[in-house]
C-alpha cells in the first residue's frame, strides 16, 4: 500500500476530512503566525497596563524614640535608618535626609536635632557615645 492509500483509510476510519490538493503546511504556518501575533499583542497590553499602574510608595518605619542615656551604635543606626557598619558616606547622606525633615529652623525639635547629630557622631566615631546637651 502506498502512503496516500494509508492516509485515505485513516481519514475514513477516524472521520477526518480529507483536503485534496490543499497543502496543510502553509495553513499550519499561518495559524502559528496568528497565534504569535495575538500572544505578542496580549504581552504588549499587559506591559502597558503594568507601566500605567500607580506607584505605591513603600512605607518605612522610623525609630520611635525612647532614647537611652548613653547612645549606642545600634541606637544611632536606628535613628538614622542605616546599618551599624554603614560607610561614612551613607551615614552622612542619611543624616542629611533625617536632619532636613527635623531641623529646628523648619519647625523641628531641638532635642531631636541634637539626638540626630549625636547619632551621626557615634557612627562616624567622633564621640564615644556621650550624652546630648539635653
Amino acid at each position: 500500500m502506498h502512503s496516500n492509500t494509508l492516509f485515505n483509510i485513516s481519514c475514513q476510519k477516524f472521520g477526518l476530512i480529507k483536503f485534496e490538493g490543499l497543502q496543510v503546511v502553509p495553513l499550519l504556518a499561518g495559524l502559528a503566525v496568528a497565534a504569535a501575533a495575538l500572544a505578542s499583542r496580549y504581552g504588549v497590553q499587559a506591559w502597558q497596563a503594568y507601566k500605567a499602574r500607580p506607584v505605591v510608595p513603600r512605607m518605612r518605619r522610623f525609630y520611635e524614640g525612647g532614647f537611652q542615656t548613653t547612645m549606642t551604635r545600634r541606637e544611632a543606626a536606628l535613628i538614622l535608618g542605616v546599618r551599624e557598619n554603614a560607610p561614612p558616606d551613607k551615614v552622612k547622606e542619611a543624616h542629611k535626609k533625617v536632619m532636613v525633615a527635623n531641623h529646628p529652623d523648619a519647625g523641628g525639635s531641638h532635642y531631636l536635632a541634637s539626638k540626630i547629630n549625636e547619632a551621626k557622631d557615634v557612627l562616624l566615631g567622633k564621640t564615644k557615645g556621650g550624652g546630648s546637651a539635653f
